[in-house]
């Protein structure tokens, strides 16, 4: 195998372009995974306009970003080797937040409050080249049904499978899902999925509102444009006349919005479950209705990463609970990486998911 690989590095905001980098070396924990399928997610954006620090002792690069990808296994170290866990030519998916499974925050199943986490795209080296290494406790092997591309789904729909859960949805429930992003937009799927009966989708732009209805939303609301068939001027009222006055049973806020999660306590009725999703930017505060949270007995809820649900997560995918592929806009080689980025924060051509194919 050659020594050198095609890589995007990122060194400051703004900053990042195609190079010839050392292909990884792989430890006895380690295992080399030849790079299929990189989606960009919305903290790759943040890290590239330098809005967010990297996990680096810097915050900054060089580093190569991407922790959503796919790939073919081609080396496997000492440890996973002797375990007889992967050898060359498997399918898999990686878990790129890598807990150390010592410290006492994994020893309580916390692993998303690991002290010690190794994170490909984010601490360390990540998807955006042609080869990548993993720690093997980090690696999930694909099933055949699953693609590459679909595959590469599989962290950010963990992210939401975990939010979900922390939803605690009842069957017949109306749940409320803020921002149809792709995250938002598999939620309403999964949504369906575990037994909401009713399930309604707000955002500001009729494209992707319109995209979550092709994937089981009933109700679309566009909070922001006025000139949209969906616009809600009053949010709460548009709620209530749709569920008879009960308002929202559940609500979600896959989006950084503070504003999106304060109006999920005005649509959410009695004994509501609201679950804090998407990440707040550094100093955001959250303003609370005490009284009416208090005395409608609702619960807030937050979720952080993806801890202890990457198995139910992969088996959604496999048995079709959710469909991923056509939520793909586009998909560009390794050498457009950083103007797909730019495109994406731009929203050029109305994407829903980007993804690059070293």
């Amino acid at each position: 195998m050659a020594e050198m690989m095609k890589a995007q590095v990122f060194y400051e905001a703004e900053k990042m372009q195609l190079e010839d980098i050392p292909i990884p070396h792989v430890s006895d924990i380690d295992v080399l995974v030849k790079v299929k399928n990189c989606g960009i997610c919305g903290s790759d954006i943040s890290y590239y306009y330098g809005y967010s620090p990297l996990g680096t002792a810097t915050g900054k690069g060089p580093l190569v970003l991407g922790h959503e990808f796919t790939g073919e296994v081609v080396e496997v170290g000492a440890v996973a080797k002797a375990a007889n866990l992967f050898k060359p030519g498997d399918r898999v998916v990686v878990n790129p937040v890598q807990h150390c499974n010592a410290c006492y925050a994994c020893a309580s199943g916390h692993t998303n409050m690991c002290a010690n986490l190794y994170v490909p795209g984010v601490t360390a080296n990540g998807g955006m080249a042609e080869y990548c290494a993993s720690r093997y406790t980090g690696l999930f092997k694909l099933p055949d049904s699953v693609s590459y591309a679909a595959g590469a789904f599989t962290e950010p729909f963990a992210c939401a499978v975990y939010g979900i859960k922390k939803l605690a949805i009842e069957p017949g429930q109306f749940v409320a899902i803020f921002g149809p992003g792709p995250i938002g937009i598999m939620m309403v799927q999964m949504c369906k999925a575990v037994g909401a009966g009713k399930v309604a989708l707000i955002g500001t732009r009729d494209y992707r509102l319109e995209e979550g209805k092709k994937w089981g939303a009933d109700y679309l609301f566009n909070t922001a444009d006025a000139k949209s068939p969906y616009y809600a001027n009053d949010l709460k009222k548009a709620i209530a006349d749709v569920t008879h006055g009960m308002l929202a049973d559940r609500a979600i806020v896959p989006t950084s919005s503070n504003e999106a999660f304060e109006q999920a306590f005005e649509i959410t009725g009695n004994a509501a479950i609201l679950v804090h999703f998407g990440l707040p930017n550094t100093g955001d505060v959250i303003h609370v209705p005490a009284l009416s949270t208090h005395t409608m007995d609702k619960e807030i809820r937050f979720s952080w990463l993806a801890p202890g649900v990457w198995p139910t997560t992969i088996a959604a995918i496999a048995e079709g609970l959710v469909n991923m592929e056509p939520l793909i806009s586009t998909a560009v080689p390794l050498s457009q990486a950083a103007q797909a980025i730019v495109d994406l924060k731009a929203r050029t051509s109305d994407p829903i998911k980007v993804q690059i194919t070293p």
